[in-house]
Parts: structure tokens; sequence; C-alpha cells
């Protein structure tokens, strides 16, 4: 055979080598959008995570952000609590009405209850400012470990007319689909797989979130009562999801169990 010819036929298969191997690897690339007033967090950010190999796209300012989040449709958004004009509460409501991607809130405002309205929103975690970049990619990594994990079987929980498919990802109550955020899903996932257990709020963390952070117990708290608004005919008189008092919480299988 011609040695052109082989030579022009190794440079057609290279490229098209390379062209599939870019065309997976930026299919795997998670993508985040960072959102943030502060021109250096946004940078320092956003070095961070691209060293830890995300792709990322930034915005510093609100109505801005939800136009960047509709073109990019990114797998993570880190969102400021407070940004200028459309603060990200505001954002944070806006995305839940069309998307459960995971969402970690930063904050400087140092009062629990401040912080907790993010979470009640439906931020999936917060991290307080200021903070160790480092730990910002650490809770990106624990947050997409257990939305990306393999469900543990069996992969279809009942409890009641209570149904959770743990591999499409979906909620149904009678029938109805239920909408919940990814830490959503892991903490009523957790209360599933053994109902009637009474589970404390830092077992809930180990177990739906990953890793037990010092001092954010009374966040499940927050997620609690974003599943009970979603989840319950009457969110003040719970009869799903129970509270034990002084203990934790547990799931009951409803009024119309057997």
């Amino acid at each position: 055979m011609d040695k052109a010819f082989i030579k022009l036929l190794t440079r057609f298969h290279n490229f098209f080598k390379n062209l599939l191997y870019n065309t997976v690897m930026s299919e795997m690339i998670k993508k985040i959008m960072v959102v943030d007033d502060e021109p250096q967090i946004l940078k320092v950010l956003k070095a961070y995570l691209e060293k830890a190999g995300y792709q990322v796209v930034t915005a510093s300012e609100g109505k801005a952000a939800l136009q960047t989040f509709q073109r990019e449709a990114p797998d993570f958004l880190i969102l400021d609590l407070n940004l200028p004009g459309m603060d990200g509460l505001d954002i944070c409501r806006a995305i839940r009405h069309d998307s459960n991607i995971p969402i970690l809130m930063l904050t400087a405002r140092v009062e629990e209850a401040d912080r907790l309205i993010g979470l009640e929103m439906g931020a999936d975690d917060y991290v307080l400012k200021p903070f160790s970049p480092r730990e910002v990619v650490a809770r990106v990594r624990t947050i997409f470990r257990r939305t990306d994990a393999a469900p543990a079987r069996p992969d279809k929980l009942q409890v009641g007319d209570l149904w959770i498919d743990q591999d499409l990802h979906t909620v149904t109550l009678a029938g109805r689909a239920i909408e919940l955020t990814p830490t959503e899903f892991e903490i009523l996932v957790t209360l599933a797989k053994q109902p009637k257990r009474v589970f404390s709020r830092l077992q809930i963390m180990e177990q739906a979130q990953g890793d037990a952070f010092e001092g954010y117990e009374r966040t499940i708290d927050a997620h609690i009562k974003n599943i009970r608004l979603k989840l319950e005919p009457n969110p003040k008189k719970p009869v799903y999801i129970q509270t034990v008092f002084g203990m934790g919480y547990k799931l009951e299988a409803g009024p119309h169990a057997l």
C-alpha cells in the first residue's frame, strides 16, 4: 500500500479518535455555574473548580444570572444569597419552578434563621462566608456523589400509597407526581428504606448527604419542611413524615394504608 495513503489514513484515524474522545469527555465533564457579585470570589472559585475538573460559567447579577442559566443549562449552581437587583432567594425560587439541579448557597448572614431561608427556597446546602475554596469544592463533590451514585437495591420503594423509584429518581403519592430536589429526594429515600424507624438529624445527614458537617444538623428541619409542603395534605398536621420530639423524624404509611 502506498505510504502516502497510509499516512493519510493515519491522520484521519487520529482526527476521529480525538474527536470522539473530546465528545465523550465534554459529555462527562460537569458544568457548574457560579453567581456572585464579588469579582475576586468568582475568580477564585472558577480557578479551584476548573482545577478540580469542572467546566465553569459565571454571572454577577441576578437577571443576567437567570439568562445565563437558561442558555448554559448547568449541572450545578453555586449561588450567592445577597446579589444586586434580584437576590439569590428570588433566583433560587425561579429556578426551582423548572429545575431540580443541585444548588449550593453562599451566604454572609450569621443568623441561623436567615441561612435556613435559602434551604426553604429549595437550596441543597449552604456555605458561610468567608469560606475556603477547598470546602466549596468538597461540598460540590459530595453533592455530585450522592446525586450520581447508583441506587441501592431495591430500586423501588413503597410506603403506603407513596412510591419511590430510585432508578428514575421519581416520587408519586397516590399516583400524583411529587417534584423533589436531590437533597429532598435522598432524605425521603433514607426514611422510606426503614419506615417507622426514628432517625436523628445527624443520622439523616450522614445517610442522605454522605457527610455530616458540624453545626449543620438544623438544616434537616428546613428540608423536612419543604418535603412536607409537597407531600402532606396538611403540612401543619403531617401524617407521613412525623416528628418524634427530642429524637428526630420517621416515615409512616399515611392515612390510606391498610
